[in-house]
């Protein structure tokens, strides 16, 4: 593995499981950061895990993603258009390892509301992810 791999894709993050469950009761799904083709390309077939391959992975749940909320704070790992065109995208730049502020948890809840409120007659997921899945999701999903 390469150098650049490696100060990209965190050792953690290759060996998660890539797509959650629907948190029981909820329209949130946690998910690890998809990985665009040129980055994923250099990982073994066994660790790839891309954009494509999160829409597969929760078609496989018999779940439809409506919102992906992009928690990581660099534009690296992906891009919008990456994403299938119904699916709607919002960044939100957080930072590792430190508590979300009051106002980025703020933008959280608003883009969750609003989405909720425009999708009412559907049960459209709201997919959430940091770089692995787990801090920065599982804490915003939370609050």
């Amino acid at each position: 593995m390469t150098k650049t791999l490696r100060k990209t894709v965190q050792a953690k993050w290759r060996n998660l499981k890539p797509v959650g469950e629907r948190v029981p009761g909820t329209r949130f799904i946690a998910f690890k950061v998809p990985l665009k083709g040129t980055l994923s390309q250099r990982l073994p077939l066994t660790q790839k895990f891309t954009p494509k391959d999160l829409i597969n992975g929760i078609k496989e749940q018999n779940e439809e993603l409506g919102l992906v909320i992009d928690l990581t704070n660099t534009t690296r790992y992906y891009e919008k258009k990456d994403l299938p065109r119904n699916v709607q995208y919002k960044k939100l730049f957080t930072v590792g390892l430190e508590l979300p502020d009051d106002a980025t948890i703020l933008k959280f809840k608003r883009l969750v509301r609003k989405f909720i409120w425009e999708n009412a007659n559907n049960d459209k997921l709201i997919g959430v992810h940091c770089t692995t899945g787990i801090n920065r999701t599982g804490y915003m999903i939370c609050r």
